[in-house]
């Protein structure tokens, strides 16, 4: 009885429940049902209630952006000083700190997993939670392995997610260099490519290519592409990599780097804003 007073309790635990509520539900009187559950959990039902509607805030505040006060009203707090209160309470930390650390935690074991099973490759993108990377010893194209980036919980076409490295550009200065690397892919609905990126030490992008004016789709067997970028002598930091956006499987191998020279065309996409003649649309009547 208690059990099924319990899974009650988890699909209704959105909402205003009361000990009469739960008792009812039970078929006891609330005084009888609370000495029952009190003697099976060792709590009362508005400890367990209050337990569990924490436990699942702790979850929003690791796993999304929500602000703590929606996860306080989410939690059936009036205020975000209440649930601040009963959340240090029961984790001994303030709901922003729970979040920084428990994060932060997070994903150093993700990234340390990752590198173990890919050594210099990690995954990041929009939402990479939603794609799975590794590597696949029987879809090869040449060598004895090659890595994979596939769609796991997709849903929205602008969601994407990229296997990636980055490195320092010392030894690249001043020099125009050729990434290339052979890709197949199976039902990609939206878009992939390979990609590359130079940035300088403030972070802001010099050159950039991430093929979107050549995108792949579809189901394609092992191609080759290229990419040819600048490094300028401000250049910091070159990072690279694969890219998949909405559904789909991608394979890559024989990833390389190579000083070109200039007559070699780049595959920059200078993406500038268009200046206009003179302001517009001061009053903004348009």
């Amino acid at each position: 009885m208690i059990q099924r007073a319990v899974e009650w309790i988890e699909v209704n635990l959105e909402r205003n429940i009361q000990l009469a509520d739960v008792a009812s539900f039970a078929g006891y009187s609330k005084f009888h049902f609370h000495r029952l559950f009190q003697s099976v959990l060792n709590m009362s039902v508005d400890q367990y209630i209050r337990t569990r509607r924490l436990a699942a805030a702790a979850v929003l505040l690791i796993h999304s952006d929500e602000r703590i006060l929606d996860i306080a009203f989410y939690a059936s707090f009036n205020s975000q000083e209440a649930f601040s209160r009963a959340f240090k309470k029961t984790y001994r930390l303030a709901p922003g700190e729970y979040r920084r650390i428990m994060r932060s935690i997070i994903f150093i074991q993700e990234e340390e997993c990752m590198m173990q099973e890919m050594k210099g490759w990690f995954l990041s993108g929009s939402h990479p939670h939603l794609y799975k990377m590794g590597i696949d010893r029987q879809v090869v194209h040449t060598g004895n392995a090659s890595g994979y980036l596939h769609s796991q919980f997709v849903t929205e076409a602008a969601e994407f997610a990229t296997m990636m490295q980055q490195f320092k550009a010392d030894k690249f200065l001043g020099k125009r260099l050729k990434l290339s690397c052979f890709i197949k892919c199976e039902d990609v609905d939206q878009f992939a490519g390979a990609w590359m990126r130079v940035d300088d030490q403030l972070g802001d992008v010099l050159q950039f290519d991430n093929m979107s004016n050549r995108p792949i789709k579809g189901t394609l067997d092992w191609n080759y592409y290229s990419i040819v970028l600048d490094v300028p002598s401000r250049s910091q930091m070159i990072s690279f990599g694969v890219l998949l956006q909405g559904k789909g499987k991608l394979w890559v191998n024989q990833f390389q780097f190579e000083e070109v020279p200039e007559t070699y065309a780049t595959t920059n996409l200078e993406v500038m804003p268009e200046l206009l003649d003179e302001p517009v649309n001061l009053s903004f009547d348009e």
